[in-house]
């Protein structure tokens, strides 16, 4: 009996997670298998309350903010402003429109804050336009997926305010710390886009580069938006208001940019929009109840105490830990999405990672990277999906075409895990010492 009520509940998730259940419901179902099976110890009412205690947090606060925040963005014309801007920045370049992607990835992270989103985004704009000028459909689905990775780095990334709240560390300093590993990110993809471009004869979009004039004119038009992430570091490191806080100012930011400024969007607009972002935000947040039900599961059971000192009996070096950590990381992002992967993981990695001396900055800029990975890893990568399922692409073709995007973004996770300066340089510029919550 002392199995099936250790085991039952992992039983139950791995059979949901084999017949393609989604994740969320993967983990309420065996979260709450759990209490059935617990019944005569712990009162079943326990589990709503345990999905319920996973949204009371302040810091979530901000997640439904800028999502809205996001959504007004895209309602507002701000997309064909910034793919003018990438098209005058490397519209000469081989390959042009698969450099696009890259760049577009790293100027829409500070508006949408979702990877997915980006993923969709740029699979309906510039995949279809890259199919269209003979580009293969395979290739096309992997760049968009791949280059909507860099979201997750730039603020005001959700992952990082879902890894902030759950490990207590600051997230204002999260934010600052993924502006230079995404750049980082973005060159490793450009150098492999050029490099397959390059063999494949995908051309130029332009004959020359542009003017600076058009330069000018394309930054310009695009700086409103530019100006967003800077609007939320430096609010929050001169004390104008929290990152919480942030969510709201971003919000009043953009809707009158796109009222005041661009007016391309109505107020009779506002109802789609609050509609979307709501639908958005829900998804997010029963999957943050659920996996705080499936995570009283785990802790009941005392895994993450177990996981910790498997772990913990390897090696005490930082640098061997974090790699040792990326490699399980890796494995597990091949069978588990990685938004799940986070809320579930992350409790149980922080001691590790404390205990070691792994600055959490430091390690939550490796760790969203890593997660974010598996999102265009076969076979349950979310923006895998997106881009495909947009562009009808059979997942074999897909696997075949991201083999060299992914050989280059586990060299720039390597590089990242090696050196921390990359991820703290700005934090500590900015705030200085070391913040929390």
């Amino acid at each position: 009996m002392t199995f099936i009520h250790l085991a039952g509940p992992a039983l139950v998730v791995t059979l949901l997670f084999l017949l393609k259940t989604p994740i969320t419901w993967s983990m309420a179902v065996g979260a709450l298998a759990f209490f059935l099976l617990n019944m005569d110890m712990i009162p079943l009412s326990n589990f709503a309350q345990e999905m319920a205690e996973g949204s009371q947090s302040v810091s979530l606060l901000a997640l439904p903010l800028f999502v809205l925040a996001g959504c007004i963005m895209n309602a507002s014309g701000i997309t064909r402003r910034l793919i003018n801007l990438a098209d005058v920045l490397v519209g000469h370049m081989v390959g042009a429109l698969a450099q696009m992607c890259t760049i577009l990835g790293v100027l829409l992270g500070g508006l949408t804050a979702s990877s997915n989103a980006d993923a969709a985004m740029l699979s309906k704009t510039l995949g279809n336009q890259m199919v269209h000028k003979g580009y293969s459909r395979a290739f096309a689905a992997v760049i968009t997926s791949s280059a909507s990775i860099i979201t997750a780095l730039i603020p005001p990334s959700i992952g990082l305010i879902i890894y902030g709240y759950l490990s207590e560390t600051s997230i204002g300093r999260l934010f600052a710390a993924g502006l230079l590993p995404g750049l980082v990110l973005a060159v490793g993809l450009m150098v492999t886009t050029r490099i397959v471009a390059g063999r494949r004869g995908y051309l130029p979009q332009r004959d020359s580069r542009a003017t600076r004039a058009e330069v000018g004119s394309a930054f310009f038009d695009g700086l409103w938006a530019l100006s967003i992430p800077v609007v939320i570091i430096g609010g929050t490191r001169y004390g104008l208001f929290t990152t919480t806080e942030s969510g709201a100012i971003v919000v009043l930011y953009v809707l009158f940019i796109s009222l005041f400024v661009y007016r391309e969007m109505r107020w009779s607009d506002l109802p789609n929009v609050l509609a979307e972002a709501a639908r958005d935000s829900a998804t997010v947040m029963v999957m943050i109840c659920a996996a705080a039900a499936f995570g009283f599961y785990l802790s009941w059971e005392a895994v993450p105490q177990s996981m910790s000192g498997w772990i913990a009996g390897v090696t005490d070096d930082p640098l061997l830990m974090l790699l040792l950590i990326n490699i399980v990381l890796i494995i597990l992002g091949t069978a588990i999405e990685g938004s799940a992967a986070l809320i579930i993981l992350t409790p149980m990695l922080m001691p590790i990672v404390n205990n070691v001396g792994i600055d959490p900055v430091h390690f939550g800029i490796v760790f969203i990277t890593n997660l974010t990975i598996a999102g265009i890893t076969p076979p349950v990568g979310g923006m895998m999906y997106i881009s495909s399922q947009i562009l009808k692409v059979p997942m074999m073709d897909y696997a075949r075409e991201v083999m060299p995007f992914l050989l280059a973004m586990l060299v720039v996770l390597v590089v990242l895990s090696a050196f921390p300066q990359i991820s703290l340089f700005l934090p500590n510029l900015i705030y200085g010492g070391v913040g929390v919550m």
